[in-house]
């Protein structure tokens, strides 16, 4: 692949619409360009499920007509890479398990209709661990899915296949799923951006109805890429009647935010930190310092308490899903996924309802902090990140030479899922001496995205992150 070719693999959506805008570019050149990337890396990274390469290119050429004629569409032509747990109707959705192997939904998931019908091309399908059930993108159907920035370790999860791919520029945009930490754990950890909007901005799939947890949202190389995929992808839809009625349109650019008060919290108050992701966590903070913002180290005081909630409903609502699938398939499930829906299905209602009165508590201690601060921001992860085979259950799992729980415990996400009304992007922090990125997350008050995107912009524009490209 030629240096020029790689350039084009690198672009961000808004940087080739506006190439396509201007005649300097073809739909049709950047997909060939992604095709020959995906053909050549995705051996060494194991991140792709399917592609579609010839009905790719034929959208693309249809796109260029679109552009010749002047009648296109906010994402026309750019390439899209789907999460493999996102239904797409009549091609195969596997959900990354062996039980779904050969499975065609008869729908498609709202806002990955959306993306398709604002012009976006689907070249792609993307990893994802077993029922996105784990931090680590690994599967019995699929293998193992490595980082681009170092093989030997993890690309995250569970939308880690869309992290990887953005990071090797074998895709321009990439949507995710985030129950726990699914967007912004592999956003991190592959060096990119990712929003977890609050729920109800992005309209859920007919899977998944009413889930509090869970959130549909763009992951991109640049935030203005963001805003573009979250315009189209957000608003009401009839298919989900938790979506909200108010439309949230995010500008191309954003106003400053000098003289923004902003809440730093290293560990939420019962994390084990890294030494490393606290160096960049600090220098991330003294960027926005730089900004003419003040930062204050703040203690959020929530505890082990969190963990205990997350699990729970995480379990409850999964073996509510998948629980009657252990009969026949108990033995071809990867064994923690098991071990998951077995815990499910013995949660009592009382249990589960009991995960709200910790997250009203977790909200008490929160409100207050996003009240007097525009922002909190946290790392997005306790470690860098965890090797490609890493186990879910390694009860040795130690982060500062302390043992912690090796599931979700090297994650800062998932408590913000538990705040679901709260939107969250993670940005690039900084890079670990193992060459893997690390994060920052951004914590906006409820319902307030433009305030992330603001301070996310302001970051960018102080300390790009696109000028780093993984040596593949």
């Amino acid at each position: 692949m030629t240096s020029t070719d790689l350039d084009l693999c690198y672009l961000t959506a808004t940087e080739a619409i506006d190439q396509f805008k201007a005649k300097k570019l073809s739909p049709v050149e950047l997909m060939k360009a992604l095709l020959a990337r995906c053909e050549s890396v995705n051996p060494k990274l194991n991140v792709l499920t399917y592609t579609f390469a010839e009905r790719a290119l034929e959208q693309a050429k249809a796109a260029e007509t679109r552009y010749m004629k002047g009648d296109t569409r906010p994402l026309e032509g750019v390439p899209v890479a789907i999460k493999d747990f996102h239904p797409v109707k009549g091609e195969i959705t596997t959900f990354g398990s062996l039980v779904y192997r050969d499975f065609r939904p008869d729908n498609t998931a709202p806002t990955i209709e959306r993306l398709f019908d604002s012009g976006a091309i689907m070249h792609c399908r993307t990893t994802t661990p077993e029922f996105a059930h784990s931090g680590v993108t690994k599967s019995l159907l699929w293998g193992v899915s490595h980082n681009p920035w170092n093989l030997e370790y993890s690309p995250g999860g569970s939308s880690g296949g869309a992290g990887a791919a953005l990071a090797a520029g074998m895709t321009t945009i990439a949507d995710g799923t985030d129950g726990g930490g699914s967007i912004r754990l592999p956003s991190s950890i592959n060096g990119i951006f990712g929003y977890k909007p609050p729920f109800g901005r992005n309209p859920l799939d007919r899977e998944h109805p009413r889930e509090t947890v869970l959130h549909y949202g763009p992951m991109t190389r640049s935030v203005a890429d963001a805003a573009l995929m979250q315009n189209v992808m957000s608003g009401p839809h009839p298919v989900d009647i938790c979506s909200v009625r108010e439309k949230i349109v995010l500008p191309q650019r954003f106003e400053g935010i000098r003289g923004w008060k902003i809440a730093l919290s290293m560990d939420l108050g019962y994390f084990e930190i890294d030494p490393e992701v606290r160096r960049n966590t600090l220098d991330a903070a003294e960027v926005f310092k730089e900004l003419g913002c003040a930062v204050d180290e703040v203690d959020v005081g929530w505890n082990y308490g969190v963990l205990d909630a997350w699990q729970t409903h995480w379990e409850g609502l999964f073996a509510g899903i998948a629980g009657d699938l252990l009969p026949r398939w108990r033995y071809e499930m990867e064994p923690f996924v098991v071990h998951l829906l077995e815990r499910g299905l013995s949660h009592s209602a009382a249990r589960l309802y009991r995960c709200n009165l910790v997250a009203g508590d977790m909200y008490k201690a929160l409100a207050p902090i996003l009240d007097k601060y525009n922002i909190l921001i946290c790392p997005t992860t306790a470690v860098p990140s965890v090797k490609a085979e890493h186990r879910n259950d390694d009860p040795d799992f130690t982060v500062n030479g302390k043992k912690v729980p090796a599931y979700v415990q090297w994650i800062l996400t998932y408590p913000f899922n538990l705040m679901s009304q709260c939107p969250v992007a993670s940005i690039p922090s900084g890079v670990s001496s193992l060459g893997i990125p690390t994060g920052l997350q951004i914590v906006g008050r409820t319902f307030d995205d433009l305030s992330v995107f603001r301070a996310a912009a302001a970051f960018e524009a102080a300390w790009p992150w696109r000028n780093r490209r993984p040596s593949l």
